[in-house]
């Protein structure tokens, strides 16, 4: 499954587009215009087994650098700052990656 089987192709390319500069990411903003904040839970966690490349159940920093890769081929790679600003965002239990429930929490904030 890919991204553009759960979200409008339209909706991520403008989300992506919106946040085409480096250290302009900004996760609330990105979720909610891509869709993903709207979707159901059972979408959510579709989401996160895209996002979790090496299905260890968790979206570990790598995964993290290359998140907006996940929703497309055409997105970029996040920054070292953006990157740690979203895994702390995401880390509710300070394990240094972000499980399923810790990205729905993410997702709907």
């Amino acid at each position: 499954m890919a991204m553009k089987d759960l979200l409008k192709a339209d909706d991520i390319k403008k989300a992506l587009d919106a946040f085409k500069g480096a250290d302009s990411f900004d996760y609330k903003k990105f979720f909610n215009m891509v869709g993903l904040k709207a979707k159901s839970a059972e979408d959510v966690k579709k989401a996160f087994k895209i996002l979790d490349v090496d299905n260890s159940g968790f979206i570990e920093e790598d995964e993290l650098k290359h998140v907006l890769k996940g929703f497309s081929s055409e997105g970029r790679e996040l920054t070292d700052k953006e990157t740690k600003a979203l895994l702390t965002a995401g880390d509710k239990d300070g394990d240094g990656k972000i499980g399923m429930d810790e990205f729905a929490a993410l997702v709907h904030e």
